[in-house]
């Protein structure tokens, strides 16, 4: 399936799948940092835990939390009905933003549970060669690792997920406990974790309970709504209240729509989530707004053809934040995550090769009119 489409894609959410298949439960070369958007601190590993985080973020080290899981897919991508072949990889929102940010060139970490069977090591290994930290991910004897099934079509990728009971489902608050947080920058996650549980829940509530003012690193959280995760009627409030009070705050125009209002526009999800120091509003394959504290920032996506859009969300707010850690400005920032989001849609899988460290310097030097004559 190929199409013209936008590379900042805020639609990469996976469409709600069909009640079909027994127990599915709904819920992929490091480059150098790009001079225009500065250059990354050291990492803070050999520092004292802080107090407070400073604001913006720069440099150090990003810790990223939440269930990834074996994905498999039809290769070349076509409906599973007629497909001949299926290509395991790996999925996973929080550990897609983990292995952009390394091959970007920032220090990353996933913090997680795996069963103690091959797909979790396969998943492991996975994350693990992207350069990402995988240390202090848990494996668990009595759990299965979560599996999901790509369905290409039309009218978009279906996908059937197989989570129910998994390792990652039993992670709760203590894994705030763990020491390698205490010298990081940013903490990320997303609205995935809290519907997987009750204890998962608790984990996201804990770490956004703390004011901003007293938090030892920011938190960045990407509303990332999977309709088939929720009870009825219950997503629109959680995701509104954990999405308010992180530091950085992710959304779709599309999922803000369907979560908090149809008529909604990227100033209207602001007046919703005023909280956040920044907030990124991604308007499908058009553009990306940023609201801080100065005037909104909108820069167009570039065009770029489409294999398959799972997965770009997650990459464009590696892309942004790699920008900000590195004392970048929002615009600069905003190209890095189309950029960046570019690469996860030309895939089959979540985590696509990034454009050599050149080009990516060469994009984000260009002129406004000249970086708007590729959208």
């Amino acid at each position: 399936m190929s199409a013209s489409h936008a590379a900042g894609d805020g639609g990469a959410r996976a469409a709600s799948p069909p009640a079909t298949a027994p127990g599915a439960v709904d819920t992929p070369g490091a480059v150098a940092a790009p001079g225009a958007v500065g250059t990354p601190a050291a990492p803070r590993g050999g520092e004292e835990p802080r107090t407070a985080a400073s604001w913006p973020p720069v440099g150090g080290t990003v810790v990223c939390v939440g269930e990834t899981m074996a994905a498999l897919a039809p290769e070349p991508p076509e409906a599973l009905e007629t497909g001949d072949a299926l290509r395991l990889s790996v999925a996973g929102a929080e550990s897609n933003v983990a292995m952009y940010l390394a091959d970007l060139g920032l220090s990353a970490v996933w913090r997680s549970a795996l069963g103690d069977d091959p797909f979790g090591r396969r998943v492991r290994a996975a994350v693990a060669a992207a350069n990402v930290d995988v240390s202090g991910v848990r494996s668990d004897p009595d759990r299965p690792t979560g599996l999901l099934v790509k369905d290409p079509g039309p009218t978009g990728t279906r996908v059937h997920y197989y989570r129910r009971g998994s390792a990652a489902s039993a992670l709760g608050p203590d894994v705030l406990d763990d020491p390698g947080l205490r010298s990081a920058a940013l903490l990320h996650l997303t609205g995935v974790t809290p519907a997987l549980s009750p204890s998962c829940r608790a984990l996201v509530e804990r770490a956004l309970a703390t004011p901003p003012s007293d938090r030892p690193y920011a938190i960045s959280f990407d509303v990332n709504h999977r309709p088939g995760l929720w009870p009825d009627g219950t997503a629109a409030t959680v995701l509104h209240e954990l999405a308010d009070r992180a530091d950085i705050t992710f959304v779709g125009l599309d999922e803000a729509q369907h979560l908090w209002g149809a008529d909604l526009d990227a100033g209207g999800v602001r007046k919703l989530l005023p909280r956040p120091r920044l907030l990124v509003v991604k308007d499908g394959g058009r553009a990306a707004t940023a609201f801080g504290e100065g005037p909104e920032v909108t820069v167009p996506a570039p065009r770029t053809e489409v294999v398959e859009p799972v997965g770009a969300g997650d990459a464009f707010a590696a892309g942004f934040l790699a920008g900000l850690l590195r004392g970048g400005e929002l615009t600069p920032a905003l190209r890095l995550g189309h950029i960046t989001a570019a690469s996860a849609l030309k895939v089959t899988g979540d985590h696509g090769p990034l454009p050599d460290a050149a080009t990516v310097e060469r994009l984000l030097g260009l002129s406004e009119g000249a970086w708007a004559a590729l959208a």
